[in-house]
């Protein structure tokens, strides 16, 4: 016998009974999304390398340790996308999409990072974004924040906070970058080895650590806020008036950065303690100067993206779940001249209730078999059909959540009939029948 082959380790199947919370989660956002204006884009999961190389940097965990990269026949470089930020602003770049206009676009698909998995993080996942081009104000970022705020709201959990901190302009980032090389430099004792590696390249992030021997250092370490212009400091001060007018709870975190040449003001996580040490549900911010970093025009930009398997855990963990049957209707025949007739009706009740789950019964068996397959779909009706009724042009539908008794209604009403059942509407003193599915 051949060895049985398993999913790569990190990366996992989606089984159709889990996909019930994946579709909440993501036709939430997508129908949120569209209502603020934000148009889907689709991008390659396969990018050149030199992409993220240039946007994420040469230097970082990222690029270093966990893209997925090889070189295809023709031996150029490629890389699985880790994120999708850069192939959103390449497409841009590429198709003249950005130079002076305004830009709402949304995404959704896999991304592939080689880290050590962990709950609600695999080595292939899934994220929703939203980027934004073309608009400088805090007011973008406002309508960002307020986005992913709908969508808690929508899907109903719970513990989630935001996060809020402004890195100001690039300007005033490599004033406080020098003050920071130089104090911790200083301490440089103190310091771990990755901290030491990112004191040249990436000091910022040295303030992100979550080493709790260097906390005490991080704590005393010099402020970005000392070192921000009138400039920045009204662009955030608009961004908190608006929240605060909206009534959006935040929580200021100066330690909240990103280490990234070209992000810039602001930056904000939603974050959650329901998931271990791995909080962070959503993460964005501006980053004006990636467009130009890419070989575009200076343009200015915004965005987040939230991962899908982390919000999903906590759609289970707080029983938001809602497994709804994928089968209404399930049609159950006794003899090929009522399967044939079944798939006929079958066709019609399709095309008038489209968004009807209807399942024929397929692969034979008793008529007992049948109805007890019916009863497992989760279907509220049964269609019945054989030989008798195929004679008298009639159809029985058989209700299996409620009880009530079977009916014989003729196969030119069916249609008519399953509205009846399946889809009243009550308006003032009398009951009419309409569909609320289609």
């Amino acid at each position: 016998m051949s060895e049985q082959i398993k999913v790569i380790r990190g990366m996992h199947d989606i089984l159709p009974e889990q996909i019930s919370a994946w579709h909440q989660v993501e036709d939430g956002f997508r129908q949120l999304a569209e209502g603020f204006g934000y148009r889907q884009i689709r991008t390659p999961i396969v990018e050149k390398t030199a992409l993220f190389k240039r946007s994420i940097g040469e230097v970082t965990d990222i690029v270093e340790k966990e893209m997925y990269t090889f070189e295809d026949r023709n031996g150029d470089s490629l890389s699985l996308r880790p994120e999708n930020t850069a192939s959103v602003v390449r497409a841009g770049i590429e198709h003249g999409l950005l130079v002076n206009q305004q830009q709402r676009w949304w995404y959704n698909g896999p991304m592939f990072r080689h880290e050590r998995p962990q709950k609600g993080r695999y080595r292939q996942f899934h994220q929703l974004g939203a980027e934004t081009f073309g608009m400088p104000g805090a007011d973008i970022e406002a309508e960002l924040i307020l986005l992913a705020a709908r969508l808690w709201s929508h899907l109903g959990l719970g513990d989630i906070h935001l996060e809020l901190n402004t890195l100001g302009t690039a300007e005033d980032r490599g004033v406080y970058r020098d003050v920071l090389v130089t104090y911790f430099s200083d301490h440089a004792d103190a310091l771990d080895d990755d901290s030491r590696r990112r004191l040249d390249s990436n000091p910022l992030r040295i303030l992100d650590s979550k080493n709790p021997d260097m906390q005490n250092l991080i704590d005393s370490a010099p402020r970005l806020e000392e070192h921000l212009r009138d400039e920045s400091r009204a662009h955030f001060g608009q961004l908190l008036e608006i929240l605060d007018h909206v009534g959006q709870d935040y929580t200021i975190n100066t330690r909240l950065v990103r280490g990234l040449d070209y992000y810039s003001h602001t930056v904000f996580e939603w974050v959650t303690e329901s998931l271990g040490a791995q909080g962070t549900v959503c993460a964005g911010g501006r980053y004006d100067g990636l467009i130009d970093q890419l070989g575009g025009k200076p343009t200015p930009a915004a965005g987040f993206a939230m991962g899908v398997e982390r919000l999903v855990a906590m759609m289970h963990d707080q029983q938001l779940v809602n497994a709804t049957p994928t089968c209404d209707v399930y049609f159950a025949v006794v003899g090929e001249a009522a399967l044939k007739q079944a798939h006929r009706l079958a066709i019609e009740v399709r095309d008038q209730l489209p968004r009807l789950g209807l399942v024929v019964h397929a692969g034979g068996g008793s008529f007992k078999s049948q109805m007890k397959k019916a009863n497992k779909s989760g279907a509220r009706l049964a269609l019945i059909l054989g030989e008798n009724e195929l004679q008298a042009t009639t159809i029985n539908i058989k209700h299996l959540r409620a009880d009530l008794p079977q009916q014989s209604v003729a196969q030119n009403a069916l249609v008519s009939s399953l509205k009846d059942i399946l889809y009243p509407v009550q308006t003032g003193t009398k009951t009419h029948y309409g569909i609320d599915k289609v």
